[in-house]
């Protein structure tokens, strides 16, 4: 199995990279792998504006997700525009089993302390896999303009997941964050095998 670079390990810590195939699979229809990262990028959008109303009293927080709520939605609105430029519609949004398959690692009736701190960690392993997806595909598209369309996204998505890792340990613990992250790498690593490998998601 091919591996990750130390360097890329380093930044992201994900166990499992992806398998190189899931590449060609994606190029075979970028309208599908558009629609899907655009779908991605609204959802994050969203996620972020709801991390901040339900925990606005945490204003460190409140500071520095504001303006990734702005980023996301230029990302959407970027991928937007490339469907368009192509002559391609948004299509609709798919169900993410991936991240519904994250969801079911979430604390459930634990503290409050735990269960936010799950709902940052869940944000930056997606950010991590996102990053690395789109690594992939900068590397790994045999269209140039897309692999360099790809590289400003993979840049921008590792500056999100350095974020979150860094809210939590801000707000908890340093011990803990960094013993539930290993837990959610270890986790996230068996949910990614277990998987179809499908081109026309992001995830």
């Amino acid at each position: 199995m091919e591996q990750l670079s130390e360097d890329t390990r380093n930044i992201l810590g994900l166990q499992l990279p992806t398998d190189p195939r899931w590449v060609d699979l994606a190029g075979i229809s970028l309208q599908a792998i558009l629609t899907d990262h655009a779908w991605c990028e609204q959802k994050a959008a969203n996620t972020c504006i709801s991390l901040i109303q339900k925990y606005s009293d945490k204003n460190l927080l409140v500071e520095e997700l504001s303006p990734i709520v702005t980023e996301e939605w230029g990302h959407f609105r970027l991928v937007l525009s490339e469907l368009k430029k192509r002559g391609l519609a948004l299509g609709k949004q798919r169900k993410d089993l991936y991240v519904n398959g994250l969801l079911n690692f979430t604390v459930k009736g634990g503290s409050t302390e735990a269960y936010f701190l799950d709902k940052l960690l869940i944000m930056a392993l997606i950010e991590a896999r996102s990053c690395e997806r789109f690594k992939r595909l900068s590397e790994g598209l045999n269209d140039q303009y897309m692999r360099k369309f790809y590289r400003r996204f993979m840049e921008s998505e590792a500056g999100h997941y350095r974020l979150f890792i860094e809210l939590a340990e801000h707000y908890l613990p340093k011990e803990q964050v960094r013993t539930r992250w290993k837990a959610w790498l270890e986790y996230e690593a068996t949910l990614l095998s277990s998987q179809e490998l499908r081109g026309d998601r992001i995830h």
